[in-house]
């Protein structure tokens, strides 16, 4: 059997390094630690990429196995581990902002490596943005969570986020940027909401990434007069949904005014697309000097029910890339589908409350989940034996608890070897366990 190549600068050891060399940077306003900000951040990650179900089972075996703890020094570069209750502290003090540039670096060095060349889509990327919760409850909460409250008295204390991903309609992986947390900032009384948390968001990566072609792609709450302009000067194109109820004029518009258009196609699995656009036409009553171009599909599948779309973007539609803009807007669909649900659903535990903390736990550890995310996501698109040993277990879930289970079994040198005993059952090399210095924190 053929064994499939390892590119090590855009797989897990140098994305590692990245990642190592980034925390190091990020200032340290906690003085007398007995650990370096690094090591705390480095930690976390560590839980997130392996998957651990909780900091407590993590800790159990960074501090009683001597194989874990040689894995640990040779994969992650931790010569030892802070306990549990110490990450939780240290990184509840960490302003979740200072991760962006974590993204930002793996981000680079993907464009660097030409990963990203398959997810150019009409000329530009497709940014899918929505909001997500990852933390609800009754009890728990701290300075920064959102509150609704009940009419029995009752009050809920949540935590959401903005996510962003670059999507393609061809390719299930996505490639997530640093998301956006929906929560009180200090001193607020009001909450935070999905408009504010969107504004800052698409400008922070128009700062970060001043040159990249973006085009964003949003649902029905998007497409209002405020967010367009804002898109509009972050030179940013657009497709949104659109919704009748909220766009009366835009559709009577559609009916009424000459310059209509129709066109219709079946693709080779006979579903059939039935096209209307019409360019230039106002938005609404508010807005009506904003000119957007409209597009309606009637998509009929055999067998299925028929599903009917709407959207509204600043790109001309024309007969030769009226399908285009259709699928790009439909790949919207995958910040939910293989974002928000792989999170959800296939081992991250993203709604599992790791630790809340008093100021920025939950966000921070909200942070580096998506960052270990990012991570499988690289490798899925550029590392050929990570996708072997995922293909090998058949499901990321079976993957990562095979992973955990090797990370206990076997003295691992490096992250080749680790996915080459999944793959293709490598035997692992065997040193010495060297003494790891355990530290009472207490």
């Amino acid at each position: 059997m053929d064994r499939a190549k390892f590119r090590r600068d855009l797989s897990a050891p140098g994305l590692m390094s990245i990642v190592r060399k980034c925390f190091r940077k990020i200032p340290d306003t906690v003085k007398g630690r007995k650990w370096d900000l690094s090591d705390y951040l480095m930690s976390g990650l560590a839980i997130f990429v392996l998957k651990y179900p909780s900091l407590l089972a993590f800790d159990r075996h960074a501090h009683s196995d001597e194989t874990v703890q040689h894995n640990l020094r040779e994969l992650f570069g931790l010569d030892s581990t802070p306990s549990d209750t110490a990450v939780r502290e240290r990184l509840d003090e960490v302003d979740p902002f200072e991760l962006r540039g974590v993204f930002k670096k793996v981000f680079a060095a993907l464009q660097r490596g030409k990963a990203l060349e398959k997810f150019t889509y009409l000329g530009h990327y497709l940014l899918s943005v929505d909001g997500t919760g990852y933390h609800s409850s009754s009890t728990v909460k701290c300075d920064h969570c959102c509150q609704k409250h009940h009419r029995d008295g009752s009050v809920t204390y949540y935590h959401q986020m903005l996510g962003a991903v670059l999507v393609h309609p061809k390719h299930k992986e996505v490639i997530p940027l640093p998301p956006e947390p929906i929560m009180k900032s200090d001193g607020d009384k009001k909450n935070d909401c999905e408009r504010n948390a969107s504004k800052r968001l698409l400008r922070h990566i128009r700062r970060e990434h001043p040159h990249l072609k973006l085009i964003v792609v949003e649902d029905g709450l998007a497409s209002n007069g405020p967010h367009i302009k804002l898109l509009q000067e972050l030179n940013m194109p657009f497709i949104l949904g659109a919704k009748p109820d909220d766009h009366k004029l835009l559709f009577d518009w559609v009916e009424t005014v000459p310059g209509t258009k129709t066109f219709e196609t079946t693709d080779c699995e006979r579903v059939k697309y039935e096209f209307r656009y019409h360019n230039g036409a106002p938005l609404n009553d508010t807005h009506y000097d904003l000119k957007v171009n409209y597009l309606e599909c009637l998509e009929s599948r055999p067998g299925k029910k028929k599903q009917f779309f709407t959207w509204v973007t600043d790109l001309e539609i024309t007969e030769a890339n009226v399908e285009q803009i259709m699928r790009a807007a439909r790949a919207r669909w995958r910040i939910e589908n293989e974002t928000f649900n792989t999170l959800k659903n296939q081992g991250y535990g993203f709604e599992h409350n790791y630790g809340h903390g008093k100021k920025h736990l939950a966000t921070v550890f909200a942070n580096l989940m998506m960052l270990a995310f990012l991570i499988d996501q690289a490798q899925l698109i550029c590392c050929p034996l990570f996708r072997a040993a995922l293909e090998k277990e058949g499901r990321r879930s079976y993957l990562w608890e095979t992973m955990r289970g090797k990370f206990k079994s076997f003295l691992l040198p490096d992250w080749e070897t680790f996915y080459g005993i999944i793959a293709y059952g490598m035997q692992p090399y065997t040193p010495v366990v060297a003494e790891v210095a355990i530290i009472d924190t207490s």
